[in-house]
């Protein structure tokens, strides 16, 4: 073990501690970085056909933002699974359906913060929509860390 590295609690521990220990694992930093790499590249898609949406086809905000999450969703996890979390070995299926449990739990809040934003604070859709989704990012790595792509599920 390098000196840089620390020793992971074990699963049980309270998720306060396991927070913890987490933050000072270098692994945990290049994670983060590929995730938000691999959810610049969804964001990006998110935002393209949000817009196309509300602008081009004149649909509901909601319901642009729900085609924008199928879109974007499809695309971060084959991404987050075979190059951030390098989670190959699980079991695809498994991960899947766990990976899109966190991703809706984002997106609904997500969406709840985009009516928020946009009916209650006026605020222009497509840029109420790039923060909507910003603020949900946090919740989607840790979950999806955690849950979707968590170590104890592969082996190795």
């Amino acid at each position: 073990m390098r000196a840089e590295e620390t020793v992971a609690p074990s699963t049980s521990a309270p998720l306060a501690e396991r927070l913890s220990v987490g933050v000072r694992e270098r692994r945990n930093w290049r994670q983060l970085v590929k995730f938000v790499i691999v959810g610049g590249s969804g964001y990006a898609a998110n935002l393209l056909v949000f817009t196309l949406g509300v602008n081009v086809l004149e649909l509901h905000h909601l319901i642009a933002a729900s085609l924008a999450f199928v879109v974007a969703v499809s695309n971060n996890f084959w991404w987050n699974r075979f190059w951030t979390f390098r989670a190959r070995s699980g079991h695809a299926g498994t991960q899947a359906l766990r990976y899109f449990t966190v991703s809706i739990a984002a997106f609904v809040i997500a969406a709840a913060l985009l009516e928020l934003l946009v009916t209650g604070l006026g605020m222009h859709k497509v840029l109420a929509q790039a923060v909507s989704v910003g603020a949900a990012t946090p919740l989607n790595f840790l979950g999806n860390k955690m849950w979707s792509f968590k170590r104890n599920d592969r082996p190795g």
